[in-house]
């Protein structure tokens, strides 16, 4: 798990048939200090309705998006689990 602040949504013409219907944010991992980047920026199927500015607590837990996005084949890895409050 890893706070991140979103800072994007992303769009895709054609997508892996496991990610119909979900929503693709662009999410930048946070350091400890919730200011400084932890590397780059990952591609966050969206859970929770979060915005751009969100700061979300985001997992790379491949079994539990498997499972949300109902297939064993989903290529996706970063998934929100969580909204922090401000």
């Amino acid at each position: 798990m890893q706070l991140a602040r979103i800072i994007g949504t992303a769009t895709a013409t054609v997508k892996h048939p496991s990610l119909g219907g979900a929503r693709l944010l662009v999410g930048q991992p946070l350091a400890a200090d919730r200011v400084s980047s932890d590397g780059d920026p990952q591609l966050v199927i969206d859970t929770l309705s979060a915005a751009v500015g969100d700061l979300v607590v985001i997992t790379s837990d491949g079994r539990l998006l498997r499972d949300l996005l109902g297939s064993d084949t989903t290529p996706a890895r970063w998934s929100t689990i969580g909204l922090v409050d401000p």
